[in-house]
């Protein structure tokens, strides 16, 4: 399994944060990157669920399969809610 990506430069998976958050991730994804440590983020709203899946969706067209660790808790609720917590594995 890859080391961890601390993708240390988000404190927010937020609607105000989210194009950043995809662009930084997308740009991770690109460098190799499959397991990404959230353990950064302070704040997530339903934004952070959708730039999950994004970068999971980009990820698996590379061939790839991303893992999320250090997920906050209201982003684990939230995918649960939306059913849609199986297709972020780790979340």
């Amino acid at each position: 399994m890859a080391e961890a990506n601390p993708m240390l430069s988000l404190d927010a998976l937020t609607f105000a944060s989210g194009r950043a958050a995809l662009e930084q991730g997308l740009a991770a994804i690109a460098a190799g990157e499959t397991v990404f440590d959230l353990g950064g983020v302070k704040a997530a709203d339903s934004t952070g669920v959708a730039v999950m899946l994004a970068w999971q969706r980009r990820a698996l067209a590379a061939g790839q399969r991303l893992s999320f660790i250090h997920v906050p808790a209201n982003v684990h609720s939230l995918a649960r809610l939306y059913g849609v917590d199986g297709l972020l594995p780790g979340s």
